[in-house]
């Protein structure tokens, strides 16, 4: 594993950054719990991907960067600026939920202040959106950089091949980021692709490609930092596969149990990239133990208050049906 000094971040960066993981990890957990009671109907979870999507987020300039994220990447939306009441707003469908002010599922991330275009809920449709704004960065001469995400399964559609074609063709500063957390809901990699690393594909493309260990936060990092430079340089794309975990089932409405061994997920357990951060992070001493608990506690009570504040919103009225649908 990397060093975390490798990064160049300072100690507050790094503090900042476990700060978005353990939200992230204490916030989908409450998402998990509001569905199990019956107040919100339906949650895809993102743990497991913690470090990797924060690492990644944090190579960007989120003032005017733009992220079309995929379902699972609600800690990446936190550290691109997003709040927990924002995330918890759209489980419950609320108006003043940024997302789609209650129009759209939970986990369609998107927020307008932050640059973060929300996607379909048919899979991999925010890749070829992604293209075309990166495109119209080159038709400014604009130095944003865009960035997209998506899971290895929904990497085999036809339009993500599409969209990579184009970006290569007219060199596009976007970054595709697939993290490969080995299942397409019960599909395991052996039956959803041949490819040895699914990086490989960018060579087809004319651009660069990388597999880096998600659980690894400064390696990670480090390659969205050099891909956000290049494409800034106007070098064009990068695609960057992340090897990360998946320590739930695919979604609210599955049982991982059927096709996952009790070994398997006794391991995935054990190999938790939170708790293997926190470890890096007190090795290196950057934190401590106490350190870590007292913030655990803070992050704890931000959660229920959120969750209180977001349940206290108004709910969309009927009137308003046919308003936040199309542009004004």
């Amino acid at each position: 594993m990397e060093k975390l000094k490798t990064t160049g971040l300072s100690k507050e960066e790094l503090v900042q950054a476990y700060k978005d993981i353990l939200m992230g990890r204490r916030l989908d957990e409450r998402l998990w719990q509001l569905t199990r009671i019956g107040k919100t109907s339906f949650n895809i979870s993102g743990q497991g991907a913690e470090v990797a999507q924060v690492a990644m987020a944090m190579a960007f300039e989120p003032e005017k960067d733009y992220f079309l994220p995929y379902y699972r990447d609600m800690t990446a939306t936190l550290t691109w600026g997003m709040t927990p009441k924002d995330i918890i707003m759209g489980s419950f469908g609320k108006d003043a939920d940024p997302s789609s002010h209650g129009r759209q599922m939970p986990n369609h991330y998107g927020s307008k202040e932050h640059n973060i275009v929300s996607h379909s809920s048919t899979v991999s449709t925010q890749i070829p959106l992604a293209t075309g704004i990166a495109y119209g960065a080159i038709l400014e001469k604009s130095d944003f950089v865009t960035l997209t995400t998506t899971g290895e399964g929904s990497s085999n559609q036809g339009e993500v091949h599409e969209a990579m074609n184009f970006a290569g063709v007219k060199n596009l500063p976007v970054i595709f980021g697939i993290e490969n957390n080995e299942y397409a809901i019960s599909v395991g990699t052996k039956e959803q692709y041949a490819a040895k690393k699914l990086s490989d594909r960018a060579i087809g493309y004319g651009f660069d490609g990388f597999t880096v260990d998600g659980n690894d936060f400064a390696a990670t990092y480090l390659a969205f930092k050099k891909a956000v430079k290049k494409a800034r340089d106007k070098k064009g794309p990068t695609l960057i596969e992340m090897m990360v975990s998946r320590l739930t089932s695919h979604s609210a409405d599955d049982d991982h149990t059927i096709y996952r061994s009790k070994e398997e997920l006794d391991s995935l357990k054990e190999k938790d990239p939170l708790l293997a951060f926190e470890k890096q992070l007190i090795d290196e001493g950057y934190m401590t133990k106490e350190e870590m608990l007292k913030l655990d506690k803070d992050i704890k009570a931000q959660v229920n208050k959120a969750t209180d504040d977001a349940e206290d919103m108004p709910d969309p009225t009927p009137e308003s049906l046919y308003e936040q649908v199309y542009a004004e």
